[in-house]
C-alpha cells in the first residue's frame, strides 16, 4: 500500500475493516500507532490495541460497513468522510456501560483524520456522531 497517496491508504484501511482483514490492517499500522476515538474518549496505542478496538465494533455490529463519501489528502495526512452502517446484534460498551443488543440498524456519519509515516498509519482521530448513534439504538 505504501506507493499510494494518504487518501488511498486510508480508504484501503476502511476496506480492510469492512472485510475483517485484520492481517492487512495490522500490516499497515506503525508499531506505535495511536487511534483516538474522540466521541468515546478512548485513545488506543499500539497495533493490537487498535485492532482489538475495531474488532469490538465488528462484534457489536457484525454487518457494519464503512462507505467513504469523500477522501482528500495533503502531505502525509488524509481526511475521510465515512458513513458507518450496521445492525446492533451483540452487546457493546457505551458511554454509560454495556448496551444490550437492540437489533436496530444504524447509520452514523464520521470524519476521520489519518496521519501516515512511511506508508503506514501512525495516528488517527475519528469524530463521529455519538448522539445520533445512541438515538438510533434507542438509548437517548
Amino acid at each position: 500500500m505504501s506507493d499510494q497517496n494518504p487518501a488511498q491508504l486510508a480508504t484501503a484501511l476502511v476496506s480492510a475493516f469492512n472485510n475483517n482483514d485484520w492481517d492487512t490492517y495490522r500490516q499497515n499500522l506503525t508499531a506505535d500507532s495511536v487511534y483516538d476515538e474522540v466521541p468515546t474518549a478512548r485513545t488506543l496505542e499500539g497495533v493490537e490495541a487498535v485492532v482489538e478496538a475495531l474488532k469490538g465494533w465488528k462484534e457489536a455490529f457484525p454487518d457494519i460497513k464503512g462507505t467513504v463519501g469523500n477522501a482528500m489528502s495533503t502531505g502525509n495526512t488524509a481526511v475521510l468522510e465515512v458513513s458507518w452502517t450496521g445492525t446492533h446484534t451483540a452487546p457493546m460498551q457505551g458511554p454509560t456501560g454495556t448496551i444490550a443488543a437492540t437489533g436496530k440498524q444504524q447509520t452514523t456519519r464520521s470524519a476521520w483524520v489519518l496521519d501516515f509515516d512511511g506508508g503506514k498509519l501512525k495516528q488517527s482521530r475519528q469524530y463521529f456522531d455519538m448522539l445520533s448513534l445512541m438515538q438510533q439504538l434507542g438509548q437517548s
